[in-house]
């Protein structure tokens, strides 16, 4: 993406983010979509799967994040950019941590289960052995709409 400046580069990722969300909702999931990318090439693609694998963890981006682990060999997952529709919740915040991800761009923040600016900070604590650089908001309205329209949809249907 030569000549862009990096908030169109952001917004172009977190753009493929908000497909891989939709294939969450057409699943039925909570919308949620995530991808890593390392020197311009998207390697780790995910979206939320935990009714379809009946997995607590596989929110979105832990299966981007293992995508991107094994595209690397290495679960150092340095000079990549994690970009996701939702603000991370702290187990995910807490492997972006571990992976040692230098950059979090995400679109909706979370003040129910957000781990990196609404409840916690865990990607910015000093107190950490890494801390990854935070970008919120990019592409925030579609993302928040995709959330509200399953929520009153699970809702109308008297789902929690």
């Amino acid at each position: 993406m030569l000549g862009l400046h990096q908030d169109e580069i952001d917004r172009r990722y977190m753009q493929d983010a908000l497909e891989l969300a939709r294939k969450a909702l057409a699943a039925e999931d909570v919308p949620v979509g995530a991808l890593v990318v390392h020197e311009g090439r998207v390697i780790g693609r995910g979206y939320n799967q935990r009714e379809k694998l009946h997995d607590p963890t596989a929110h979105a981006e832990m299966i981007a994040l293992t995508a991107a682990a094994e595209y690397l060999g290495q679960w150092r997952l340095e000079n990549c950019t994690l970009y996701a529709t939702l603000e991370p919740c702290a187990m995910c915040a807490g492997a972006l941590v571990l992976a040692r991800m230098p950059r979090l761009v995400y679109a909706a923040t979370d003040p129910k289960a957000g781990a990196c600016g609404s409840l916690f900070e865990i990607t910015q604590d000093p107190r950490l052995n890494h801390q990854v650089e935070t970008i919120a908001g990019v592409l925030a309205g579609p993302a928040a709409e995709l959330l509200r329209d399953f929520f009153q949809h699970r809702r109308a249907l008297g789902e929690k």
